[in-house]
């Protein structure tokens, strides 16, 4: 598994992105989030407690703590209050994009590649928009998945371009909860180094 999200990538735009009300918010909280080291990864507005405005976010490295939702939670909490988007009550929830991941950069295609992805395209590939397999190749046009639900005359492979993206997310497995373990715990190995690094200079 190769690893892309560093700082080489931080700035790599989205290809899903909100609309409505939660592309606003998008715009409001995103420029906060970039300028503290992290990477906006989704915002949505849900019905639920009242209302919750649910924000997915996490470091450049792929690593997102507690603390790490705090910060970000304390950081656009006063931003919000000002461009006040919502006229109603609302709870703010920061939190990681959990394992099983929405996938909205190029490279979370090619970090997540050998690994099982459920999508959808927003025009017909094959006579489907809805596809599941496992990715077995990224580029940057595109990704091939390796289906694991063919109807008879269908070809196992399918190359999805990323114009056609509409919602992607990782499927849950131990192999991805054993990967995305190493890989969280390689990335905090990292940053620890990093900081003796910094304390010794």
């Amino acid at each position: 598994m190769s690893d892309m999200t560093n700082a080489d990538n931080e700035l790599e735009p989205r290809l899903i992105t909100e609309t409505g009300l939660d592309q606003r918010l998008a715009d409001i909280i995103e420029p906060v989030l970039v300028g503290m080291g992290f990477r906006l990864i989704r915002v949505r507005m849900l019905n639920q407690n009242g209302m919750t405005m649910q924000v997915m976010a996490e470091r450049n490295d792929g690593t997102m703590t507690v603390q790490d939702c705090e910060e970000v939670s304390m950081a656009i909490s006063p931003v919000l209050d000002v461009e006040d988007p919502i006229d109603k009550e609302y709870h703010l929830e920061v939190s990681s994009p959990g394992i099983d991941r929405p996938m909205v950069r190029k490279s979370d295609f090619v970090r997540w590649q050998g690994h099982l992805v459920k999508c959808e395209t927003s025009i017909m590939i094959g006579n489907r928009k809805r596809f599941r397999g496992k990715i077995v190749e990224a580029d940057a046009d595109g990704f091939t998945l390796e289906r694991d639900q063919v109807a008879y005359g269908e070809e196992l492979n399918v190359t999805i371009p990323f114009t056609a993206l509409s919602d992607a997310k990782l499927i849950l497995t131990d192999d991805l909860i054993r990967d995305a373990l190493r890989a969280d715990k390689l990335a905090k190995a990292q940053a620890a180094n990093q900081n003796e690094a910094d304390d010794q200079e």
